[in-house]
């Protein structure tokens, strides 16, 4: 693919279709960034970029990502929504019903801003494979993404997606011809911690995780930066919906298993674990408990490849 050509083909194709105002869900990602560039070079002011802090957001994400549309400047709409997400997932634990519900809340928190700015189009930046391992047609469902398997169907904007058929390397290589500062950033996925949590994605187990990702990210980040390591293409931390007895002190905890994964791989479609050296696991052991206190008594290390496993949990 030449990103040259591709980026000069892709705005000219947005300039002639988005005839009316678009929004577009922005997360953030390397993914839904670069066609925020895409659009607005296309379309300029009336495209309305919303991210959408949905309770299940990284820590620090919503500054981080208001940070990133004033260096690009692109006014951004920031919405949360966080309590409607909380309620639309209570109860729920089957993983596919949880991208489903996260699926639909968005879309109807898309909707009203859309009904508020008056927009036609919904962008997203679903690249191939979302769309592949979402199913449809001969193909299996592995899991659906949140932003194609969890779309309802009826939808009442016409959707937009400039980059579905990219894989994660090529989207890397468009953001790196546009200047975009985040060409490099791990994945994330769109339903966020939610899908890190076996179980239930409640208020107080979002908060363990996210204390244990930020661990993970940091922890893992730092040993890449000092040539420890070479930095895996995605590291982040899992919830297990178990407890196990454990000691705090002197005392007895029952606290929750976290589960620390990191793998290598080029387009996410296959992936090799990570074999992070034992001293960074070790530190990573060590914060998640004496930063954590009780919640957590176990961290363990999965050493599953893609395939079997999925990079993500859920």
């Amino acid at each position: 693919m030449d990103p040259e050509r591709f980026v000069s083909e892709t705005v000219e194709a947005l300039r002639k279709k988005l005839d009316a105002p678009a929004i577009l869900g922005a997360s953030g990602g390397v993914d839904s960034t670069v066609v925020a560039a895409l659009a607005h070079s296309a379309i300029g002011d009336r495209l309305t970029p919303i991210f959408v802090d949905t309770g299940y957001m990284r820590k620090g994400e919503g500054d981080a990502v208001r940070r990133l549309y004033e260096e690009l400047g692109i006014e951004l709409v920031f919405v949360d929504a966080s309590e409607r997400f909380y309620a639309a997932l209570e109860g729920v634990i089957e993983p596919e019903r949880k991208r489903r519900a996260i699926g639909h809340t968005f879309i109807d928190v898309f909707a009203e801003a859309a009904m508020r700015i008056d927009a036609t189009y919904l962008l997203q930046g679903t690249i191939a494979p979302d769309w592949i391992e979402s199913g449809g047609g001969i193909r299996d469902t592995i899991k659906s993404h949140h932003n194609v398997g969890g779309l309802p169907e009826v939808l009442h904007m016409t959707l937009v997606e400039p980059i579905r058929d990219l894989y994660k390397d090529e989207v890397r290589e468009v953001a790196r011809h546009l200047g975009i500062p985040v060409a490099k950033k791990q994945p994330y996925p769109g339903p966020g911690l939610a899908i890190r949590i076996l179980g239930e994605a409640t208020r107080d187990r979002t908060r363990i995780v996210r204390e244990a990702c930020y661990i993970v990210e940091t922890e893992i980040a730092a040993a890449a930066g000092s040539g420890a390591l070479e930095e895996p293409w995605q590291y982040f931390a899992v919830l297990l919906p178990i407890r196990s007895v454990g000691v705090h002190g002197d005392l007895r905890a029952y606290g929750y298993t976290i589960v620390v994964r990191a793998v290598y791989s080029l387009d996410g479609m296959t992936a090799n674990y990570a074999q992070i050296p034992h001293q960074v696991l070790d530190r990573i052991s060590r914060r998640i408990a004496n930063e954590m206190g009780e919640d957590v008594t176990r961290v363990v290390y999965d050493i599953t490849n893609k395939p079997p496993g999925t990079i993500e949990w859920e």
